[in-house]
């Protein structure tokens, strides 16, 4: 395991690997959110995932109600196959944005310019959610956020990183 931060040190699924604190959302009816403490250059790994021990197909993950633990704590990994953190673990504050300043790939979150302290971090939560999935209002515009197919996802997240690190 990493050493992350003071905050979050020793948390074992996934690991944040900049300096961050989890505090209340600048994100009106968001609740909490993830604030870096320290500047992140574009293109840096934020968080990456870790020891992942509760990984299932999305079949079984829709045989379970839409309230329950396990599809609350669950993001889309890759294909079909769902992560699963019942524990609440610091990463779960990364709130939603359409315009996000990070960029969720196959687990992993990119920084997607240079991150000032004190900046929240946000991901576009269409690329984490399954396109089964029944979706949510977000919390700063009350539009729906619904995930994409697989296949869309990862194709948008690839050409954004992709265009991340083709930009000099």
């Amino acid at each position: 395991l990493i050493e992350t931060s003071d905050a979050g040190a020793g948390e074992a699924c996934p690991v944040i690997v900049v300096p961050y604190e989890v505090v209340a959302s600048a994100i009106p009816g968001a609740g909490k959110g993830l604030r870096l403490t320290a500047p992140v250059a574009r293109g840096a790994v934020i968080i990456a995932p870790d020891n992942l021990h509760t990984v299932w197909p999305e079949a079984r993950l829709r045989q379970c109600a839409p309230d329950s633990i396990e599809v609350q704590a669950s993001v889309r990994w890759f294909e079909q196959w769902f992560s699963i953190t019942p524990e609440w673990t610091d990463e779960c504050y990364v709130n939603h944005s359409f315009e996000p300043n990070g960029l969720w790939h196959l687990g992993f979150i990119f920084a997607l310019d240079d991150l000032a302290a004190g900046t929240e971090l946000t991901v576009d939560y269409r690329l984490l959610l399954g396109d089964e999935d029944p979706g949510f209002a977000c919390a700063a515009s009350g539009q729906a956020i619904r995930g994409w197919h697989w296949r869309e996802t990862l194709s948008r997240s690839t050409a954004q990183l992709a265009g991340l690190f083709s930009r000099g």
